[in-house]
């Protein structure tokens, strides 16, 4: 893998022959599993030898899981460590809600003897990731050619909601993380009101997050079926709570042609697009907006990329700035790994 010039990252190191032949364990920690890749850096770009996934919940603590990680695979003086975690990192602790750890990377550089170690949160993690992609894993919804010299936008709806950045400082873009999926959700028509009001008897501040991600998906389904008495054939209850509730979902508007499935997906790309709208204002994003994370790459073949853009452009007035946009999806599901590794691997000399 080696840096797309389309991403021009800053990363000082990258040209510091001292940081070639490292070799690096980048791990990705996420609610359901956490993944974990051994790297070699080599030519402005990384090598991945190995690639390992765990289950999360079925570990004690992250060190658990590099523990085994490194016994597995018989790894020996592994030089550095770089983290992708799904919460703020704040002065190398970081708390994760969902996953119930303490993590201190100054306590993991000790205990296994790393010569450097680095935590970022994910999505910051997954905008250096960014910088390795090809231009096979960019699907455009709206343009065709290179992002814009300007601030870049990330929109991650996943387990939780992502979203990040990048400053372009005139020559570099520079990744940056945000809380913005915790920001509070707001509705534009009548039957958004009643969905908010739903909401609101549930979690009382209604974020984002409750909205795009794959509880979000779940509660505009139960809100159709509940609410709005959209009806619910029994053979797709059974699948939903058994199986991938994104999965079987989608396979039934898209395989069965369930209405309820059809509408949850449509009012989910709706908002989908008004939060890329929204962070796309926030950041000033006129480099362009990257579209990532588990759902959207699920449901990619169904998302209409002329209804999107309209949605997308909406504004009081901005829609001459978000007309011009590029808009991309991202396809490549290891861009947080990836992108941990290249952190640690070349952002300092």
């Amino acid at each position: 893998m080696i840096l797309n010039p389309k991403f021009p990252l800053y990363l000082p190191g990258v040209k510091n022959a001292g940081n070639d032949n490292i070799s690096i364990i980048g791990a990705n920690l996420r609610e359901d599993i956490t993944t974990l890749g051994y790297f070699i850096s080599a030519n402005e770009g990384l090598e991945l030898k190995i690639q390992n996934i765990y289950p999360t919940k079925e570990y004690a603590s992250f060190g658990d899981i590099l523990r085994k990680f490194i016994q597995d695979n018989q790894l020996e003086n592994v030089k550095r460590l770089s983290l992708a975690v799904p919460g703020p990192v704040l002065n190398g602790k970081s708390n994760p809600i969902r996953l119930g750890w303490n993590l201190d990377i100054e306590e993991l550089k000790r205990d296994f003897n790393f010569e450097r170690a680095d935590m970022l949160n994910d999505q910051e993690a997954s905008a250096y990731g960014m910088g390795l992609l090809e231009d096979s894993d960019l699907d455009p919804i709206y343009t065709s050619g290179n992002l814009e010299k300007g601030n870049v936008a990330i929109l991650a709806p996943g387990n939780g909601l992502g979203e990040a950045g990048y400053f372009f400082d005139g020559k570099y873009i520079r990744p940056f993380a945000t809380e913005g999926g915790h920001s509070e959700f707001s509705p534009r028509t009548n039957v958004e009101v009643e969905f908010y009001q739903f909401l609101n008897n549930i979690y009382g501040i209604v974020s984002w997050e409750n909205v795009l991600s794959k509880t979000g998906l779940f509660n505009i389904y139960r809100f159709l079926r509940d609410v709005k008495r959209h009806p619910e054939p029994e053979w797709l209850a059974e699948r939903l709570s058994e199986g991938n509730f994104v999965q079987e979902l989608y396979k039934a508007a898209v395989e069965d042609d369930v209405l309820i499935c059809k509408i949850a997906l449509d009012t989910f790309i709706e908002f989908l697009a008004r939060e890329a709208n929204n962070l796309t204002l926030k950041l000033k994003a006129t480099g362009g907006l990257l579209i990532s994370g588990d759902i959207p790459q699920e449901i990619r073949s169904y998302i209409d990329k002329d209804k999107f853009y309209e949605k997308f452009k909406i504004s009081d007035k901005m829609e001459e700035m978000l007309r011009n946009i590029p808009i991309y999806l991202n396809k490549n599901e290891n861009t947080a790994l990836n992108g941990a590794a290249l952190y640690t691997a070349y952002y300092q000399d």
